[in-house]
């Protein structure tokens, strides 16, 4: 089941060609294709199923600086900036909100890591900071939780991913860019090594410069053209509540639950502690590439073999262009809700805050993430194929740094001065990897 997503009305016809060609349309596909299209550059996005149908429509809609690597706050920084201006780019609201962000802690040693957070981000002068009992108390009254403490960012904020990144698309088309839905694309079209268009099962589009903003499916694009990208999926399940009277306006993640206001007056509300780390053929292929992140987070993670294993055996990973590619065969990712984990964060987000006694699920989803083995994402040019540019692998941080990550991508694709450092994405850090 997905979230209802505000509708975009795409272009019929099928273009022969564009100055770039955007692989995916999810909200850092379309920011890339808005940004392009506001600096006179033709670009055509090319979505093999709807816009924003996966992970871009079903994430939490957290814009959040607080805990990101200390690598990627600069990032985050920007992102705010163009959140809040975004409303005046695209003439309509995409409920932005810097509502603020709280995590809590339940024992002085979780409290550790948010100490070190802090002492770690401090050239960069956020507002974020530790709190007390009291603190919680009083910025989300009426829990009956014993928490030894917490960390909060007040400029920290929230957006809503069913209303973003259709704004977006509808602003990159007034813009000029032409975004064709349901049309996959199933290789690059080279001359001399560098790309020169791509194959689209609707026939070819000439172009000079390929962005591939995938998500998931980017490993499996990269790997039919030789090119190796490490990321493994992961699957959280959210919940919707029916507008209801809340605790707070404030973002909070728990233990075991997190929620969030949404702009209808509902919450949105996971599990934070359960996320579905189903196997596919990938973990056995590169999974010694996380054996560091499983150390830290593998608490988090439920790892099984079920449905996902089979089902991503039956998609192919080596493909001619004349034939039909692995993203026809699905062309959304829908993956199955996992109720045992609603169940859980509604159980304790009630111990911790009886108001949400009152909760109506309205309506629950999955969407799955593609992690890298740093939680950072790759947005850089692949030298073995130039021409083609990678931005993707964005570990679930995607919808909030979106704005930014967009711009960056086309700040490299046209050789403007970037919008932040782009060292910590690039994609030599996994070269020399097999996988």
């Amino acid at each position: 089941m997905a979230p209802h997503i505000a509708p975009v009305q795409t272009c019929e016809h099928f273009p022969s060609s564009a100055a770039v060609v955007v692989i995916g349309g999810g909200i850092v596909g379309l920011v890339a294709a808005l940004t392009l299209s506001e600096r006179g550059i033709p670009v055509v996005v090319l979505e093999k199923g709807v816009v924003a149908g996966e992970q871009s429509s079903r994430n939490q809609g957290w814009v959040r600086k607080t805990s990101r690597a200390p690598a990627d706050v600069p990032l985050a920084i920007a992102s705010d900036r163009l959140w809040a201006q975004l409303p005046q780019r695209l003439g309509e609201d995409v409920g932005y909100r810097e509502a603020g962000i709280l995590f809590l802690a339940g024992s002085e040693a979780e409290m550790e890591p948010h100490d070190a957070w802090i002492r770690s981000v401090e050239p960069f002068g956020l507002d974020s900071r530790l709190l007390t009992p009291d603190d919680i108390s009083r910025l989300v009254p009426g829990g009956q939780g014993k928490w030894a403490g917490g960390i909060y960012t007040p400029s920290d904020g929230r957006a809503e991913p069913s209303l973003a990144a259709s704004a977006i698309a509808r602003a990159a088309i007034v813009k000029g860019a032409v975004i064709v839905e349901n049309c996959a694309v199933r290789s690059l079209v080279r001359s001399a090594g560098r790309v020169t268009g791509v194959v689209t099962e609707r026939g070819e589009i000439n172009c000079d410069t390929v962005l591939l903003a995938g998500g998931l499916w980017s490993r499996r694009f990269l790997g039919n053209v030789g090119i190796g990208l490490p990321t493994l999926p992961l699957t959280v399940s959210v919940a919707r509540t029916a507008p209801m009277e809340g605790p707070t306006g404030i973002a909070v993640g728990g233990p075991d639950f997190s929620f969030r206001k949404r702009a209808d007056g509902g919450f949105v509300v996971t599990q934070r502690s359960a996320v579905k780390a189903p196997i596919t053929l990938d973990h056995l292929l590169i999974g010694r590439k996380y054996l560091s992140s499983l150390r830290s987070q593998g608490r988090y993670l439920r790892v099984g073999i079920g449905r996902e294993f089979f089902e991503d055996l039956t998609l192919p990973r080596r493909w001619k262009s004349q034939g039909k590619s692995p993203f026809e065969r699905m062309r959304i990712k829908d993956p199955a809700v996992d109720e045992g984990a609603i169940h859980e964060a509604f159980a304790a987000l009630r111990a911790a805050w009886p108001v949400f006694e009152e909760a109506e699920i309205a309506e629950v989803w999955a969407g799955t993430v593609d992690v890298t083995p740093d939680s950072l994402p790759i947005i850089d040019q692949v030298s073995e194929i130039p021409g083609l540019i990678v931005c993707s692998g964005f570990s679930g941080h995607g919808f909030g740094t979106a704005p930014a990550a967009g711009e960056l991508a086309a700040d490299i694709l046209t050789g403007s001065t970037p919008i932040v450092d782009p060292t910590p994405y690039s994609f030599a850090r996994f070269k020399g990897k097999p996988g």
